[in-house]
């Protein structure tokens, strides 16, 4: 093939370069650039994997002279959502300089420990004092004589990489252009590889990797690019025609679900299973039924190729060595047989775990990590990923997707490969892997829990929703106001991120936090909101209620019967309900959890002028202890009882505010705004307390993830007052 930067007239990856912005970027920016556009298909780049690289000519900080400089993606970044800082940085001359060093170490080759101690000379060859520390891709970029190289993992080249006869078809395929290496574990060895075949093989433009994916290389970043693209496309039209997208892992073995049936099932089944999963630390899931993966699950190749396992290193590092394959027939149609047949999955699963450990492990090994499975494959259902964030369990499920989709490819030109068990435990439990892990930062206080808070439209419920997500916690913010509940979860997304990867779609494919709608006097729609918390994210560990109605009295200091039936149903009926329909998933998960309930300090101290708010709060300070009767001993129920808060509570509308102005003879005038006003009541009611100081919806915020955190992890039945101080004579 005399020029692979022709696309074939079937295209199925889009050129999304534009010249007009990337004209006038310094190098930096058009490798961040090129990253970005590579990093936005799956189908191209795993989260998380993949490397790009440009030599490009800097000025040495000490010398000031011009010198070559290899900017790579560093270690832990992804390409799609990359940014400069992403980008290590090191001496190209000193890089190579490095290969001396190597060639001098006795005992070296692949897997020795002379590679591995050469990861750390790659410290001193950083340019410019750069923190971020590089890959251990990073000599498959040094090495190769080019300027621009790209190193991704589309699912088709994977898939032909993955294939029994994949030089067979590599040559079919791209003839010299791109050239053969059998799999190798990244590293040195294998740069000094791809630097060998650039000599021998001086007009190829590309390595396919066995069992691993792309490397290709050009001397400008947008034809390496384009170069990218080209040879992507030319392994999906290969298979396109050999029928790869139709190909059913040799056809249907047991049947599939309706989708509501489906999701009815899932309800029932995933806090029961997270419950299996939490040992010793809590889970957090990611459901994925697109059809690809629900066509393999219930395929008749499905044992064979599930216990053959992934074989893209970038994969099996999240998917473990294999998924767990359920056996159960989607025709019985019968929740309880598949716990049984996954409670006999999960005890075959970890024994066979255990046993490749023994088998497999080395004297400096680590130790074994958890043996349970983290994608569980259910005909008809799908697949359900774990892990110990929603980030870690989409990027698992994204991966697994991925990996059935180089099943397909490969099964349909040749039958798929995986990697030999002992190469796979040697990269799983590799010490470098293992270091990387211990650098890792502290999980945070709330990790690995879920949270529903209803009410958390305005106010305290989106205050709390803010910290508990800020402490590490997966959130449903769900609210009456269904604008709202997401504009909430958007403002919590866009202050702490959702997390890297994307797998499936809607509410299964969600991110750290959810906007949700709910009317918590409707019990159907109550249970239906608390099923999409557990398609969300696999289960439920803490709910929290500050749904609350107030309808101001009349002159008479008395509300309509309706009023006061409103106020009950909200207040009062309305927790009742949350709390019953959570209990069905607390009861399956089998963990710990808590429930706290928004009370009011009206209802410790005796107040004229709100008589129905005042008694229906009363009424949830009881409801709260007889629910910790109820749902002890794995759930803790608190109440908080928040003094009236004025800035951010939606229950204080500007006619609210003038109303209690006018009640405490408090001057104020048309031409004042609302900030004015409320900052004018919230002092006056500051004033009233023995501390002097404002009660804010932070304030409530701080003292809910308390009731909810571990500091106070034997406390229930108790209502934790939260109103500065308030003096019992300033309320008569």
């Amino acid at each position: 093939m005399s020029d692979l930067t022709q696309r074939p007239a079937l295209q199925f990856v889009t050129n999304l370069w534009d010249a007009s912005k990337a004209r006038g970027m310094i190098p930096l920016d058009r490798l961040v650039y090129r990253s970005n556009l590579l990093g936005q298909d799956v189908r191209i780049v795993n989260t998380g994997g993949g490397n790009t690289s440009s030599k490009v000519m800097e000025t040495d900080p000490i010398t000031g002279r011009s010198v070559p400089v290899l900017w790579i993606k560093g270690s832990g970044g992804d390409l799609r959502t990359a940014r400069r800082a992403n980008f290590a940085s090191l001496y190209q001359e000193r890089m190579l300089a490095l290969q001396d060093i190597y060639l001098r170490k006795p005992n070296r080759g692949p897997k020795t420990e002379a590679e591995d101690e050469m990861v750390q000379t790659y410290a001193h060859c950083v340019f410019n004092l750069n923190p971020r520390a590089p890959s251990i891709d990073t000599p498959l970029h040094s090495f190769v004589p080019y300027s621009h190289v790209d190193h991704t993992h589309p699912i088709a080249c994977i898939a032909l990489a993955t294939a029994k006869d994949g030089p067979e078809l590599t040559r079919e395929i791209y003839g010299g252009d791109v050239i053969w290496v059998d799999w190798q574990r990244p590293g040195f060895e294998l740069g000094l590889q791809m630097q060998e075949v650039c000599r021998r093989y001086p007009a190829a433009k590309g390595v396919l990797l066995g069992g691993h994916g792309l490397i290709n290389w050009a001397d400008t970043d947008r034809a390496c690019y384009e170069l990218s693209l080209a040879l992507i496309d030319r392994a999906e039209a290969f298979l396109a025609t050999r029928g790869a997208p139709k190909y059913a892992f040799g056809g249907e073995c047991r049947g599939d679900i309706g989708d509501t049936e489906r999701q009815r099932m899932l309800v029932d089944l995933l806090p029961w299973l997270r419950g299996r999963l939490s040992t010793p630390r809590k889970v957090i899931a990611t459901l994925e039924t697109d059809a690809l993966v629900r066509k393999l699950a219930g395929s008749r190749d499905a044992e064979r190729l599930a216990n053959l396992g992934t074989s893209c290193p970038d994969h099996f590092l999240r998917t473990k060595i294999k998924p767990l394959l359920v056996d159960w027939d989607p025709a019985d149609n019968d929740v309880e047989g598949l716990k049984r047949a996954l409670d006999a999955g999960l005890e075959r699963y970890r024994a066979d775990y255990a046993a490749y450990y023994r088998t497999c492990k080395r004297p400096d090994s680590p130790p074994v990590r958890a043996v349970s499975p983290t994608v569980i494959l259910i005909p008809g259902l799908g697949m359900v990923a774990w892990g110990k964030s929603k980030s870690e369990s989409r990027v698992t499920a994204e991966f697994y997707k991925a990996a059935a989709g180089v099943m397909q490819g490969a099964e349909c030109v040749s039958s798929y490969t995986a990697l030999d068990r002992q190469e796979a435990f040697d990269i799983e439990y590799w010490q470098l892997e293992e270091a990387k892990l211990r650098r890792m930062p502290p999980e945070q206080p709330m990790s690995r829990q879920i949270a529903a808070v209803f009410g958390a439209g305005s106010g305290i419920g989106r205050h709390t929703a803010e910290r508990l997500a800020q402490q590490g916690a997966v959130v449903a913010a769900i609210d009456l106001d269904a604008e709202a509940a997401q504009q909430t979860a958007d403002r919590i997304l866009s202050d702490i991120g959702q997390g890297i990867g994307v797998a499936g779609s809607g509410i299964a494919g969600c991110g750290n936090v959810i906007g949700l709608q709910c009317d918590v006097t409707d019990r159907e729609a109550v249970r239906k909101t608390l099923g999409q918390v557990v398609t969300a994210y696999g289960g439920l560990d803490h709910v929290i209620i500050t749904a609350g109605l107030y309808i101001s009295p009349g002159q008479d200091g008395n509300v309509p019967d309706r009023a006061w039936d409103a106020m009950y149903a909200v207040n009062v009926k309305g927790p009742f309900m949350v709390a019953m329909e959570a209990a069905r998933i607390w009861t399956a998960q089998n963990l710990r959890g808590s429930l706290v309930i928004a009370s009011s300090v009206n209802a410790v101290v005796p107040k004229a002028g709100s008589l129905a708010y005042d008694a229906s709060k009363s009424a949830v300070n009881h409801l709260i202890r007889e629910l910790a009767l109820i749902l002890a001993p794995n759930v803790r129920v608190n109440g908080l009882a928040p003094a009236t808060v004025i800035a951010g509570s939606s229950m204080f509308s500007r006619s609210r505010v003038e109303a209690s102005l006018t009640k405490y003879g408090l001057s104020f005038g048309p031409e004042e705004d609302d900030k004015q006003l409320t900052d004018r009541l919230a002092a006056f009611y500051a004033s009233r307390t023995l501390t002097r100081q404002s009660v804010t919806v932070e304030d409530q915020a701080r003292a809910i993830s308390l009731l909810v955190g571990d500091q106070l992890s034997k406390t229930t039945g108790q209502i934790l007052t939260v109103d500065g101080g308030i003096k019992e004579a300033f309320l008569r």
